[in-house]
């Protein structure tokens, strides 16, 4: 009797230790099959909240709109700083406006390029001056024209070029699916071609568009002079007409070219970053940064650079807001001033975060791709933070997937960029690429470029992000 009651208790112990190996078992699948689920719905509240409702269009539309071009310096880039403030003020949001130094560019009356051909006749370009650029002077000036493909053909002429007009014509490489990639390699012509032309004696310079497009919209965008060469005029002209200008040279010898601009540099101006903010309620010391850049080209409006990235940025703290979400980390949206042509507001805004010793940033993305379709969300940090974070944030994959979104290696953005630290995650929006050479930095960036789904998922994509990184950081 007494083995056969050992044996029944045997047989009990261990089918009670099988039954609890079961339920524990089956308690942490649910456990996590819960935290995914958890996840996925918020992720899908996210999308529905902004694509039924989202507020980032209309704001997209006043600023296109009722504001226009933001050029730093400008009349219109404070009434931006006082419209945005407005919006994230009566969203009930913190906000703060933190003052920076700003370059102040005008570009002047419009443009001439002429070109003198005894076989056509004269043919006006159509042109823009690049920005940070000296003017010709009232009366202009006049010299042969020289062909290059790039910067060292200059080098390689010498003091062939000396009194002549630089010609820099290196199109974007259509071959490249990442257009981002392909206006890198071609930008160097724009930034820096004026100063290598200017080295060896050039009077001026003239530059293709930065676009993928064949089309007769030019192109603005910034250069950077070195001082130890004079500085000379430098003004970019359309795709077509760059085509149009390289067969006359062929086709002419001693070609001559008229060019004029009256823009100028006047003296830096005081402006200003807009901040806002939802206070964390575990890790309010620890700050998330979403943010674009508020300053835009003069030509047009700046719907898809940045106003789009700037209003997706407002946007996260909205719909974190209206879906009830309670952060535990500040999430602090940042419209950064003066990325075109000088990063000021991205340099001040890097240097008071650096010096506080009662904040601590530990994530800061941008978007400053355009309003297109979101593709990717790619991340970068220092090695020895990004190799400890990055395995978790790879698996969100699965969660953004059905958005069409992959979560990439990669770079972030020049506003965020001088946060860098060995403490910080950085990231970048990347949306479809395709089309947005089509409208960067040209009289086409308005508003009716922008599709109004395809901003609001940018926007539902990065407080997607927002929302992972503050529950898992």
């Amino acid at each position: 009797g007494s083995k056969t009651l050992l044996r029944l208790d045997r047989n009990y112990i261990m089918l009670h230790k099988f039954f609890l190996f079961l339920f524990l078992s089956i308690s942490f699948l649910a456990s996590a099959q819960t935290k995914d689920d958890v996840d996925a719905a918020t992720i899908k509240t996210i999308y529905a909240n902004e694509l039924t409702d989202g507020k980032c269009y209309p704001w997209l539309y006043d600023l296109c709109t009722k504001i226009g071009g933001r050029l730093s310096g400008s009349e219109n880039a404070a009434r931006a700083v006082d419209y945005t403030k407005k919006m994230l003020d009566t969203s009930g949001f913190t906000t703060r406006l933190q003052a920076c130094m700003v370059p102040h560019w005008v570009r002047g009356v419009k443009e001439e390029v002429l070109v003198h051909s005894k076989q056509t006749g004269d043919s006006f370009l159509r042109a823009l001056s690049i920005g940070n650029a000296v003017g010709t002077g009232a009366k202009g000036i006049e010299a042969e024209v020289i062909e290059v493909r790039s910067l060292d053909d200059v080098t390689a002429l010498g003091d062939k070029v000396k009194g002549k007009i630089i010609f820099y014509n290196a199109p974007m490489n259509r071959t490249y699916m990442n257009t981002f990639r392909a206006y890198g390699e071609a930008g160097a012509q724009r930034y820096a071609g004026p100063s290598r032309a200017a080295q060896f004696g050039a009077l001026g310079v003239l530059v293709r568009s930065l676009t993928t497009e064949r089309d007769d919209y030019p192109h603005t965008g910034s250069l950077r002079y070195d001082d130890k060469f004079p500085k000379i005029p430098a003004i970019c002209i359309s795709t077509n007409d760059a085509d149009k200008l390289s067969a006359a040279i062929k086709s002419e010898s001693g070609l001559k070219i008229f060019m004029k601009s009256t823009c100028e540099m006047l003296p830096d101006v005081e402006s200003f970053n807009v901040i806002a903010e939802i206070k964390g309620s575990e890790k309010p010391e620890e700050i998330i940064v979403i943010g674009g850049h508020l300053d835009s080209w003069d030509p047009a409006q700046g719907a898809h650079d940045d106003g789009a990235g700037s209003v997706q940025s407002m946007e996260v703290l909205h719909l974190l807001k209206r879906i009830g979400y309670k952060p535990k980390h500040t999430i602090r949206c940042v419209l950064f001033m003066n990325e075109e042509n000088g990063l000021n507001g991205a340099k001040k805004y890097a240097e008071e975060a650096k010096k506080s010793t009662t904040e601590k940033h530990i994530f800061a993305l941008e978007s400053d791709e355009g309003g297109f379709a979101p593709r990717e969300v790619s991340f970068e940090g220092d090695s020895s933070i990004f190799a400890q974070k990055y395995p978790k944030i790879e698996t969100w994959n699965s969660l953004l997937k059905p958005y069409g979104v992959d979560i990439t290696k990669g770079g972030s953005g020049a506003d965020v960029g001088p946060l860098q630290d060995k403490n910080i995650i950085l990231a970048g929006l990347r949306p479809d690429c395709n089309r947005y050479f089509d409208f960067h930095h040209t009289a086409l960036d308005k508003i009716e470029g922008v599709n109004r789904r395809e901003l609001e998922l940018g926007a539902a994509t990065i407080t997607a992000i927002v929302y992972l990184v503050d529950k898992y950081f």
